[in-house]
């Protein structure tokens, strides 16, 4: 027969139905000759009942010798519970079905892990997870992140057609533009020594879209960075890529305000509070340490500078002297942390240059620490005052450049915030979810040992009007039209808006950036061509599609929303890639290997 119903379909008012039913044996249990067989699909769970006395004996015989995750049919009769058996965990615990046939689809052979329990499946180390990909996702927990990232996905479509955009794809086979990530390559053999590039992300040709007049274009794209791996990057990624025409800053704001209060309403039905805060790039460093900050515990950081630029203690007046700055924060209720605690948290001090981390415990009404002593009244009076300083705080701070101090703290800060919850001390709603907009980076950066100025986003991000005339007297000071967008300290995505004048375009590529006239017209010629002909004022942004399904599904690693994702190492497990190629394919490509594999 053909399957009637889904595993989670029944209910008490089905009782006394014949149906039958398909899917894995989830978990089989003997209860004085009676066996129960648990018969999982998609959708869910339902009890099956194989007695005996319905059954003949090669049936029963069949049924006992079935190991978990065979693929099974049974058909049989709808039957309420017997009083006190109900199962309250699954929505069909009401009812179970009396088989009175079994059709084995397919016997499965012993199981690498279990999947029927999910704290033992937690404890299995992720390779032998991803080795067997295919198990893994049979998983309730992996099957339901699946549909709620396909949910996530429908529910873009919608808003965004609604919102009048256009879903275009472009290309995947690209050329290379060798700056950020490293690029994965394709060899072309129709010219030998040409190469294509795996995009990065599709951002020249959705400026060039701007340029084709379709004004409103939106995807859901496929990118590729060889990178590092981290539990919220991949090589191969997706990514809500919008851009638009004829906006400015404040369009982006609400329509990605608009896209994300439906995707928290659709996946979670919860209704996110709109609009955003938007906070500036120097705010968030300067409160937080962080241009992505968690804003749902405190701990913030407060500056010093003024109240210790005199001070007898030479760590902290050097460093103003030198045109640095003091910063402090409390971490309340961490003066009993650990000697490694505290040399965790020195190693990040000194990861950023610093010499050491200055703090004090207070600790029975006593400030205890050897820099108290340099203190005067004065500025203890501040720091009492400024922090609010109690029993069982610990006092950290840094004196360094700006930037240095804000971000050692930063650092510190969400180390403090991860000992304080795993003690108990700090509790955050999983619910809870703090948007905000970082806003006003700066338009450059410059690096030191080069030399020379660089992107701080990509050079294509538009300087804030009123700083263009800086660009080439004082190009630090040059805001740039760039937004992130962050929640619980996750930047989920940025984007700008675009310079759309070629003149402009030319003196970032040519004056700032140092890419000689013959590298812009080679990497960019196309697009300076294009912005010749009538390129609209436009920007646009892109969102970690994995990283949003990640957040809503409540898991720290892009890894358990992706359906076969790589290893930190950049393998598929399951696949064995990437492997070698034979002698014969790189012939035909031109292409000489000569780092060989040791035997």
């Amino acid at each position: 027969m053909k399957r009637t119903h889904h595993c989670n379909a029944l209910r008490p008012e089905h009782a006394g139905q014949t149906v039958t039913l398909t899917g894995w044996v989830h978990s089989r249990r003997d209860l004085g000759g009676v066996l129960f067989i648990d018969l999982r699909d998609r959708e869910g769970r339902m009890q099956t009942v194989f007695d005996p006395a319905d059954l003949s004996k090669e049936v029963f015989d069949t049924a006992t010798k079935l190991h978990a995750e065979s693929v099974i049919e049974v058909t049989g009769k709808v039957r309420q519970r017997p009083a006190g058996t109900n199962n309250d965990k699954i929505a069909t615990g009401q009812v179970e079905v009396l088989v009175k046939e079994l059709l084995v689809l397919n016997h499965a052979d012993p199981l690498p892990f279990q999947i029927d329990d999910p704290e033992a499946a937690a404890k299995v180390n992720e390779e032998t997870r991803l080795k067997y990909r295919f198990l893994d996702l049979r998983r309730p927990e992996m099957t339901h992140n699946l549909r709620l990232r396909s949910k996530v996905a429908i529910a873009t479509r919608s808003f965004m057609d609604e919102q009048g955009f256009l879903e275009v794809e472009t290309p995947i086979l690209f050329k290379s533009t060798p700056e950020g990530a490293r690029e994965f390559l394709v060899p072309n053999h129709r010219d030998p020594g040409t190469f294509y590039a795996l995009p990065q992300s599709p951002q020249q040709f959705k400026q060039i879209l701007m340029v084709s007049g379709v004004e409103r274009y939106y995807q859901l794209a496929r990118c590729f960075r060889d990178e590092d791996q981290r539990a919220d990057r991949q090589l191969e990624f997706t990514q809500i890529d919008v851009e638009m025409s004829f906006i400015d800053r404040e369009d982006i704001y609400a329509l990605i305000e608009g896209l994300l209060k439906r995707v928290w309403k659709t996946a979670l039905n919860i209704d996110i509070p709109t609009p955003f805060k938007r906070v500036s790039f120097q705010e968030a460093l300067n409160r937080w340490g962080i241009d992505k900050p968690d804003t749902r515990f405190g701990m913030e950081l407060v500056d010093f500078t003024e109240d210790f630029r005199a001070s007898t203690f030479k760590v902290f007046s050097g460093a103003i002297a030198s045109g640095g700055v003091v910063k402090a924060m409390n971490a309340k209720g961490m003066a009993g942390a650990t000697q490694g605690q505290i040399e965790t948290m020195t190693e990040y001090a000194k990861s950023f240059g610093a010499k050491g981390l200055a703090y004090i415990k207070v600790e029975n009404g006593e400030w205890k620490s050897p820099i108290v002593k340099f203190f005067s009244e004065a500025e203890k009076t501040a720091l009492k005052t400024k922090l609010a300083i109690e029993e069982g705080d610990l006092i950290l701070f840094a004196a360094d450049q700006w930037l240095n101090a804000c971000e050692i703290l930063g650092k510190i800060r969400l180390y403090c915030a991860d000992v304080l919850k795993t003690q108990g001390k700090l509790t955050i709603d999983p619910k809870q979810f703090n948007f905000l907009w970082v806003i006003e980076f700066p338009l450059l950066g410059f690096d030191r040992e080069q030399n020379r100025w660089y992107s701080s986003h990509h050079p294509f991000t538009a300087p804030v009007a009123e700083d263009i005339p800086l660009l080439k007297t004082d190009p630090k000071k040059v805001r740039g039209q760039h937004y992130d967008i962050v929640v619980n300290g996750v930047e989920l995505g940025g984007g700008s808006i675009r310079i759309h004048q070629p003149d402009v375009q030319k003196t970032i590529f040519e004056e700032l950036l140092q890419i000689p006239p013959d590298e812009t017209k080679l990497r960019f010629g196309y697009m300076l061509e294009a912005f010749r002909y009538g390129a609209p004022p436009h920007g646009g942004i892109a969102l970690g599609f994995d990283r949003l399904c990640a957040i809503l599904c409540g898991t720290t690693s892009i890894r358990d929303v992706i359906a076969f994702p790589k290893t930190a190492k950049g393998t598929c497990m399951m696949t064995d890639s990437p492997s070698q190629v034979t002698a014969r394919q790189l012939r035909d490509l031109y292409i000489e290997v000569k780092v060989k594999k040791p035997e």
